[in-house]
């Protein structure tokens, strides 16, 4: 590995952002399904801000998959996953619901620390708003080297952050969005939707398929209008 290449620089930072942003919503889910009665991914020791049982659950995805995008296109595609007893899901669908939407909810909070160290660090005048901004510089620093490259981690941090929220709430299965619909609907329509969704495992790449078709229109929009709100008077296109 050549770490000489500043891309390849990039990707590592992307990565290490993606494990950790991961393992916080891996973690929220487990720790939502507990809190609803559900103890699997308890057992399974994901209730933990420790990424290494998140990797040991999906090593593929959050080790083999990441970094061989990184490698390939400079930044990290990947997946986790927390177990659940579907017994517990049928049984208490509105918890299920509820725990759903516990790891957007997670992404969504480190979106506002990360929006928050980037106010403060415009009022402190250690940085300011970039003539424009891409996925990786929403805020530029005022001087470099350590400002410089926290002012990068920043910037990765709220943008990956804001993927993973609005990506994982589209309501198509298996993304989150598709899990919290029960919190919508009456018993005897979460009964069909359930039953609908786990009788055709199959349905979920049809899901991702169409996500993935429909995410640039959702996402584009919701990210402009957070980076816009970081710098009033500033309007980013």
């Amino acid at each position: 590995m050549n770490t000489d290449n500043p891309d390849i620089l990039m990707g590592l930072v992307y990565y290490a952002v993606f494990v950790a942003a991961i393992t916080l919503h891996e973690a929220a889910h487990a720790w939502a399904a507990l809190r609803g009665g559900d103890k699997t991914a308890y057992h399974g020791g994901q209730v933990t801000l420790d990424p290494l049982p998140h990797i040991r659950r999906e090593p593929v995805g959050m080790i083999v998959l990441p970094l061989l995008s990184v490698f390939l296109m400079g930044w990290p595609f990947g997946y986790a996953s927390a177990p659940y007893s579907v017994e517990w899901a049928r049984k208490y669908p509105k918890r299920a619901g509820w725990m759903a939407l516990a790891g957007p909810a997670a992404n969504a909070l480190l979106v506002l620390l990360s929006f928050a160290a980037i106010r403060a660090g415009v009022a402190a005048g250690l940085f300011y708003a970039p003539p424009s901004v891409t996925f990786d510089s929403v805020v530029a620093a005022t001087t470099s080297g350590l400002w410089g490259a926290i002012a990068t981690l920043l910037s990765i941090s709220l943008s990956l952050n804001i993927l993973l929220a609005v990506f994982n709430l589209l309501p198509f299965p298996p993304l989150d969005g598709s899990g919290a619909i029960p919190l919508l609907l009456s018993a005897e329509h979460t009964r069909k939707y359930q039953e609908f969704l786990w009788s055709k495992p199959g349905i979920g790449w049809i899901g991702i398929l169409i996500a993935w078709q429909l995410f640039g229109y959702v996402f584009d929009p919701v990210w402009v209008g957070i980076v816009n709100l970081l710098y009033p008077g500033v309007s980013y296109g």
